[in-house]
């Protein structure tokens, strides 16, 4: 056979002949069809503008926020009970109901604030996202690996985010942005404290926690709901850095928690977590000195313990990176039966953004893609979209129908699983503050638990980081860590070379002055 000539058996035979989109055997990959050898080049290069236009559309729209992400497959494997009693007593989901049984998932690891080529030794807190294919649909429980946030309302939420990204106009995260923010916004203090510690650098992602941040309901048969708050806790350990050694592992290598990752679970060496719950009973807890939704704080584990429910296990690698780590889509809405929503205002916002952030960034269809489909039946009525593949059918549904209700062979609504969930809701239609903020006893308290070497550390990134700021943020932030504990505030203004004393009665100074010209000039 003419070596010029293309192998038809091995085009019958599929092989590795390379081939468009539509299928159509290339030829030729190397050349341009051209007027002469030296061109001009014709617009009808189909394979090419197939080949180009496919290529400039590579890269989907990043993650505002978790743009930088691993991931892995595996499973959960409930253990059927909540501590000592039946899971049932609390929530009607399937998937935590037997012991043993196992529900596939697929876990994104992700730093939050840079872009999808950053290190993954930066300052920065941890996504922590898995999505459970459970015989009901997805579950996606989406969260961090600290266990509290910035901010406790949605309102916030990009502001937080702008304050934290690279600046508009330079392009470069400046800490006296994230520390303009920071300083006018109290309720941070919880989470700073945690951030510019050795566990704002986790290790890797084997040996770090997860946690849900946001307070959820599980709901039992009878309609029931409880308050409950997830926990992951790696069975390998955990372990941060600190600043020193995470710049070091950058001069080398800044993939070293993806790649760590990938090649424990290659060499099957599989890292696993046990998931945790908090459960409290549904309401406002006027005994407690902060409000139970409040996304800032933690719930003490000496009256709200740590139940086991059930472990997870990553056990298989992705086969294609863009496919399935980049591609899938979580969000905190995506909840089955038995588990709800709370009045948490950070989830109620975030609820709305993450599904519609990925309909922007992956487009209407995207829980067509594989790593998104429910692994359970599907069938609705949603038809076209960009990119829409196929149609949802039931087994018997009349094709000409997408609507309900129907008496024409269209789908009707499932037979409910158990009572509904109806809390009691009255007041007026306000915008106002939670009323119990306490802003800084958690924070002071997670001071004093930090060891010497914790505390040492915590102190010496801050004074770094805060040392190029303009003195009034560097005031406000000594006065905020003051609050906190008089120690916190008093080595981070003798790190700026500043005295803590002085610093807050000056700004008390400052705030009766202008609450004096404020009256003043009200009308009588």
């Amino acid at each position: 056979m003419n070596d010029d000539q293309p192998n038809t058996d091995e085009q019958t035979q599929g092989g590795k002949t390379l081939t468009t989109r539509q299928g159509h055997p290339v030829y030729d990959n190397q050349n341009l069809r051209t007027v002469g050898s030296r061109g001009p080049t014709t617009l009808e290069n189909y394979h090419f503008l197939e080949k180009i236009t496919h290529f400039d559309r590579e890269r989907i729209p990043e993650r505002v926020v978790h743009a930088r992400g691993a991931g892995a497959h595996g499973y959960f494997e409930a253990y059927g009970k909540v501590g000592e009693d039946p899971v049932s007593r609390f929530t009607r989901a399937k998937l935590f109901q037997e012991a043993g049984k196992r529900t596939p998932v697929f876990v994104r690891f992700s730093t939050v604030i840079h872009g999808g080529h950053s290190p993954e030794t930066l300052r920065d807190p941890r996504g922590f996202a898995v999505k459970f294919y459970t015989e009901d649909g997805n579950w996606d429980l989406v969260g961090n690996n600290l266990k509290v946030f910035f901010i406790r309302d949605a309102m916030k939420f990009p502001d937080m985010v702008h304050a934290f990204k690279p600046d508009p106009v330079t392009n470069v995260q400046d800490m006296e942005r994230f520390f303009d923010f920071v300083s006018n916004t109290p309720e941070a203090m919880h989470m700073i404290t945690f951030l510019f510690s050795p566990w704002g650098i986790p290790a890797n992602y084997r040996e770090m926690q997860g946690s849900g941040v946001n307070t959820y309901k599980w709901v039992n048969k009878d309609g029931e709901g409880v308050l409950v708050k997830y926990h992951w806790e790696p069975k390998q350990g955990i372990r941060n850095l600190t600043q020193e050694e995470a710049e070091r592992i950058q001069g080398k290598n800044f993939n070293h928690a993806t790649t760590d990752l990938y090649q424990a679970i290659e060499e099957g060496n599989f890292p696993e977590w046990e998931l945790f719950v908090q459960i409290m009973e549904d309401g406002e807890h006027p005994e407690l000195d902060f409000d139970p939704l409040d996304p800032t704080k933690l719930w003490p584990e000496e009256q709200f313990p740590f139940l086991a429910v059930g472990r997870m296990v990553l056990d298989r690698n992705p086969v294609d990176f863009h496919a399935e780590v980049e591609q899938v889509a979580f969000g905190t809405g995506v909840l089955v039966d038995g588990l709800d929503f709370s009045d948490d205002k950070l989830l109620q916002g975030r609820t709305f953004s993450y599904s519609d952030t990925q309909r922007y960034r992956v487009g209407a269809n995207y829980l067509q893609l594989p790593i998104n489909a429910p692994q359970a039946h599907v069938a609705t009525n949603q038809r076209g979209g960009q990119m829409a593949y196929r149609v949802d059918l039931a087994p018997g549904q009349n094709p000409h129908v997408n609507y309900e209700p129907s008496s024409l062979g269209g789908l009707s609504e499932a037979a409910p699983s158990g009572a509904e969930h109806e809390p009691y809701v009255e007041g007026r239609l306000v915008r106002q503050k939670i009323e119990r903020t306490n802003d800084f006893g958690q924070a002071g308290e997670r001071y004093r638990l930090f060891s010497d070497f914790e505390r040492d550390e915590l102190i010496r990134n801050l004074v770094s980081a805060l040392k190029d700021c303009r003195p009034l943020i560097q005031e406000r932030m000594i006065d905020l860590l003051s609050s906190c504990d008089e120690d916190y505030g008093r080595r981070v203004a003798e790190g700026l070379g500043q005295d803590a004393r002085s610093v807050r009665e000056k700004l008390r100074a400052a705030a009766r002055e202008a609450e004096e010209i404020s009256h003043e000039a009200q009308p009588y």
